[in-house]
């Protein structure tokens, strides 16, 4: 299948390839060149803007948005809405609030444009280990591009949750329960930290732990990769947060669902920010968090200089 993808970052990007190794055609877009001539190099027919995409895709159109939420996001469905045609559709991968999700399958829907909105879980893993996708739309739309779908993501690694906005809203959730299972196990490992006169070995601990335990996970694994090393010594504990939390507590608020330990996870970040003054650590969970973003999404971090 021929599909299009707008967002050729460290997601997109990776989209496009695992796309292309499956024998799939990808046209790509990003407004970067560099961004461009690297998937180039992995076999992407690049784009020099979202006209010339659309130009080189065959009704029916297949284009899939994987840009940064909000601006970014709107625009390039304002794009998309001008340059495809009534049958077409578009693929919003991008962390979309679900009532965003939904204004917008009403407006392409005006143009008989069908709006697919999908979910996507598994970070920069994803190109190798392929990609979770909770998928909302149209029944129809969605089984057009089902093969995508399916080269995307690993075996039984996708769903079609329910209408446009179901999509979304899972990942929502998904992202709001991620943020309370990273502090539970940030503060657990923060106990055992504070346990000097034990000499406990984290890095195996949690290696352990992903070994038959109850409680283990990927994120163990993550958090292994990140004490087992020199790296960690440096990262500062400022936990930034993508949006998808929030959406969640307000969520919760706006239907009177108790959500106390997401609520309490997503509390915790913005507390992290308030960095401590002069040489003071900070606080070994907020560092470890830190740490677990930059693992499985590629998420920055703020470091001091190696000692």
């Amino acid at each position: 299948m021929k599909i299009g993808i707008v967002g050729l970052g460290r997601m997109g990007g990776n989209m496009a390839t695992r796309l292309e190794l499956s024998e799939h055609q990808v046209v790509g877009f990003d407004p970067h060149e560099e961004a461009r001539e690297i998937a180039a190099g992995k076999g992407v027919d690049p784009a020099s803007s979202i006209e010339e995409l659309c130009s080189k895709l065959e009704p029916p159109r297949a284009v899939w948005c994987m840009v940064p939420a909000g601006g970014p996001t709107n625009e390039t469905l304002e794009l998309l809405g001008d340059a495809l045609e009534s049958g077409d559709i578009v693929v919003n991968g991008a962390n979309a609030n679900f009532r965003e999700s939904q204004e917008w399958a009403m407006k392409l829907g005006e143009k008989g444009i069908d709006l697919v909105d999908a979910g996507v879980s598994g970070g920069v893993w994803g190109l190798e280990h392929g990609y979770c996708l909770m998928v909302g739309g149209p029944a129809e739309a969605v089984s057009q591009i089902e093969p995508i779908l399916t080269a995307l993501a690993p075996v039984n690694g996708w769903l079609h949750v329910g209408p446009c906005g179901a999509g979304h809203f899972v990942k929502m959730v998904h992202n709001g329960i991620e943020y309370g299972l990273m502090q539970a196990y940030a503060e657990g490992f923060e106990l055992m930290a504070a346990a000097d006169e034990l000499n406990l070995d984290l890095p195996a601990i949690a290696k352990l732990w992903g070994e038959g335990s109850v409680v283990r996970s990927w994120l163990l694994e993550l958090i292994a990769a990140a004490l087992d090393g020199d790296g960690f010594s440096t990262v500062k504990p400022w936990v930034d947060d993508s949006g998808e939390g929030r959406w969640t507590v307000e969520e919760a608020v706006r239907r009177a669902v108790p959500l106390p330990a997401i609520t309490a996870a997503l509390f915790e970040r913005f507390g992290s920010r308030q960095l401590p003054a002069g040489d003071e650590p900070g606080s070994f969970a907020h560092r470890l968090l830190a740490a677990m973003r930059e693992q499985f999404g590629g998420h920055a971090v703020k470091r001091d200089p190696p000692v």
